[in-house]
């Protein structure tokens, strides 16, 4: 950490008048002494061949020297490499300029400061410097305040202020402002176009970027290297392996003797492998005369990327045995590339290779591990690389509490979360929105109520993405009134958090409200994108809204030219599935221009069982068990099927199979929250403390539903036993175990919330309905597909799930 004398890290940014600093007469402050005698005039030597660079404390010392002599040049400097500049404008500018090199922006703004102050010339070279001071604070207060300086004394016509002027506002988050002043300038010069592209680039606006080089070109400007780098990644970003060759095109064709740069190459590398084209990436990678460690990196890092781990791992081998040694960067590129593939082997190898070839384990590196290791659902290893460290930075505090978030270790979570406040490091905005995501996950309400008390009380910034994953929270954890309240609150919105408020009244059944959403954020001018139109007909699909879905599919198509993906179609055979337009489902996935997945035939064959079509039935099993065998669930889906036809001979075979491949069914657990623990159960668990009460309640709660006539459906009990068997086993499902917990557990009144893993079965969202008007209590259930809101005998699901 670097610390600064009292009289800079004491002013505000304001005008107001400096104090002088009076230096102790000690070494530690100044070297050589400083002495103010007489001197006479020598001559001056070339000041380029001068050291241009002093260190923090004699900056400091520098400053409190003019200080203290009112820039009287007849005292001896303590510094040769300013004694001969020449005015105070220089000095100043040198000094801003030395505060800003040792990481003192702040520093470097309130010398400009005591320039105004002090009515010190600020000239056109020294604006850009305070420009970039307000990047690395960073502070738009003081960029605004420099533009209206600015304007005032006429520099805004002095491109190269402008184009300061337009990072600033990239650097602080205004690109509105960025791209108004942009436009604004008349004389635009390739710097300009080039900063206002890579801004749009680093920001993510990704087409925006793209169409501004478009705009470059068309208005004659040459690009420079940076200019077609950002592009290259734009591309990247995008997958538009069309415009990528493009690009690659004009490259050859227009840079000098058709040999680009390192950084270009490696960008053009890096955009093949990113558009799915090893074969280009790899002839560009060969092709190079000379290729750089970058290089190396981003071909080892876009074979992993595109999951050639085996490729990945002989270039890497191939590299070391060409002397090329990797450094820190290129370990954490290829450990960032395991994490979003999932490749957790090949990280666990590049872990061991860091250690043997004796890298120093930086607070970087075994973050960029804690981060790999938790994406790849190893929380375990990552906990041990965070503990392995005494001193922790803020980084890493952050990624072990998203490791665990992303592999639903709340306790864990919360637990990291509570030490790292212990040492005194204040969360942020990044720190909240994993653990709102987690409670999304779990189904917590209260703990992602008290997340939302905290960012209040510690005034952490709401910025657009902690709203929207308020919003999400909510809705996932069934207040969806909580979420629509915080959506009509935000000033702005983009399109993170429609989609988040769309897709949460989709879960709730409440498809119309969906619907009207949608209707509203079309009249305001945002453009849906693909996940908007995937929320949407979602929200057809759980609330029987046929020809809504339709024309929605249609509108999505012909009015805003977005392809359909997957997804959409395996929402459109949902939609149809369940209305009992089983033909026409099959007809659209015959008809689908990609092959369908495994989401799209279980959503069929849901509907076969739903509808009782056996035939169909057996043909969607045999499309989706040619893709992927092992997955238990569709297994299990099909096995019903035969079941409630009562083909036992057909069940046992199934069954048989998947215990000779090893695949097992997931068993079904629901979790009830109660004052901030969660309490799971399994069907017929006992292992619960109040086991012996949860189980006197379920007799209870059998007692009074035989009270007002309920007979159980054991149809929904696959298994080939007697009616009284199965009556029994229906008791004891972990939706039950977790009801009756939350009855004895919790106030009269008091919501029940329950979170299951599977989909309810007939039995008990029927019992439930009866069971929220028996006890007066609202019980809300989310499972696999959707919320049900029970109460006073009725389900907001209407029965259709």
């Amino acid at each position: 950490m670097v610390t600064t004398n009292s009289y800079l890290s004491s002013a505000p940014f304001s005008l107001l008048p400096i104090s002088i600093h009076k230096f102790p007469n000690s070494s530690q402050h100044h070297s050589p002494t400083l002495t103010f005698t007489q001197l006479k005039p020598k001559p001056k030597p070339n000041v380029s061949s001068i050291k241009q660079h002093i260190n923090l404390n004699e900056t400091q010392q520098l400053q409190g020297h003019f200080i203290k002599t009112s820039f009287n040049w007849s005292y001896r400097l303590p510094f040769a490499a300013i004694e001969y500049y020449s005015s105070k404008a220089a000095i100043h500018s040198f000094l801003i300029t030395s505060y800003i090199k040792n990481n003192c922006p702040a520093d470097a703004a309130k010398m400009y400061a005591y320039m105004r102050r002090t009515d010190t010339e600020v000239d056109n070279f020294i604006i850009p410097s305070v420009l970039k001071a307000c990047c690395l604070i960073p502070s738009i207060l003081l960029g605004q305040e420099l533009h209206g300086f600015v304007v005032k004394n006429g520099f805004h016509g002095d491109v190269f202020v402008c184009n300061a002027l337009i990072m600033m506002y990239s650097e602080v988050g205004s690109l509105a402002s960025a791209r108004l002043l942009f436009d604004k300038i008349e004389s635009k010069d390739g710097v300009s176009w080039s900063t206002m592209i890579r801004s749009y680039d680093r920001s993510g606006l990704f087409n925006e970027a793209l169409n501004l080089f478009i705009d470059m070109l068309v208005m004659g400007v040459r690009p420079s290297e940076i200019a077609m780098i950002s592009i290259t990644h734009v591309l990247a970003e995008l997958a538009d392996l069309k415009m990528g060759k493009a690009m690659h095109g004009y490259v050859i064709r227009n840079v000098k003797y058709g040999k680009s740069g390192v950084s270009l190459s490696t960008g053009l590398i890096d955009m093949y492998v990113k558009c799915g084209n090893l074969a280009y990436a790899t002839r560009l990678f060969d092709g190079l005369s000379e290729a750089s460690i970058i290089s190396w990196t981003a071909m080892i890092a876009g074979y992993i990327h595109c999951n050639n781990l085996h490729e990945g791992v002989r270039l890497f081998v191939k590299m070391l045995g060409e002397g090329m040694f990797p450094n820190e960067i290129t370990i954490l590129s290829l450990v960032k590339e395991c994490g979003t593939v999932g490749a957790l082997e090949l990280g666990k190898w590049l872990h061991a290779f860091t250690l043997r070839s004796g890298f120093t384990m930086s607070l970087v590196l075994a973050t960029a591990f804690i981060d790999m290791y938790g994406k790849c659902g190893d929380a375990r290893i990552a906990r041990s690389v965070f503990s392995s460290f005494k001193s922790k930075d803020f980084m890493m505090w952050s990624a072990m509490i998203s490791a665990y978030a992303r592999n639903s270790c709340i306790d864990e979570a919360f637990d990291i979360f509570v030490q790292m406040t212990s040492c005194g490091i204040r969360p942020n905005e990044i720190t909240m929105v994993s653990l709102l995501r987690i409670c999304a996950k779990a189904g917590s309400l209260e703990m992602g109520k008290w997340i939302h008390s905290y960012i209040d009380k510690q005034g952490i910034k709401e910025d657009m993405i902690l709203r929207t994953s308020l919003v999400n929270m909510y809705a996932k954890c069934g207040d969806i009134d909580a979420a629509h309240r915080l959506f009509d609150a935000a000033m702005d919105r983009d399109i993170s958090m429609w989609n988040a408020m769309i897709s949460g009244f989709a879960m709730h059944g409440h498809g119309e409200a969906a619907l009207k959403l949608f209707e509203e954020m079309e009249a305001l001018g945002v453009v849906p994108n693909d996940i908007t139109f995937i929320g949407a007909l979602y929200a057809c699909s759980h609330s029987g809204l046929l020809h809504e879905g339709r024309r929605l599919f249609h509108k999505m198509v012909h009015e805003f030219g977005v392809v359909p993906k997957v997804e959409h179609y395996g929402c459109m055979v949902d939609l149809l599935g369940r209305a009992g337009m089983l033909d026409e489902a099959k007809e659209l996935i015959k008809n689908m221009p990609m092959r369908p997945n495994m989401a799209v035939f279980g959503s069929l064959l849901s509907a076969c069982k739903l509808h009782k079509n056996l035939k169909l039935g057996e043909w969607t099993a045999e499309q989706f068990l040619s893709l992927e065998h092992h997955k238990s669930g569709y297994n299990v889906l099909m096995s019903n099927i035969y079941a409630s036809e009562s083909r036992w001979g057909d069940v046992a075979h199934i069954r048989g199979g998947m215990k000779d491949e090893g695949i097992v069914k997931v068993a079904g657990v629901s979790s009830i929250e109660v004052n901030g623990s969660l309490h799971e159960f399994t069907m017929g668990d006992r292992d619960h403390p109040d086991a012996e009460k949860i189980y006197e309640m379920i007799d209870e709660m059998r007692e009074k539903l035989e009270d007002v006539g309920y007979i159980p459906d054991v149809s929904c009990v696959l298994m080939n036993m007697d009616n009284e068997e199965k009556e029994t086993a229906l008791n004891y499902h972990s939706e039950k175990l977790a009801m009756a917990y939350g009855l004895i557990s919790t106030a009269p009144g008091v919501p029940i919330r329950i979170v299951k893993n599977l989909r309810i079965c007939d039995d008990c969202h029927n019992a439930t309905k009866l069971l929220s008007k028996i006890y007066g209590r609202e019980i809300i259930v989310r499972d696999r597909n959707r919320f049900h809101h029970f109460q006073e005998g009725s389900c907001s699901c209407c029965d259709y799930w």
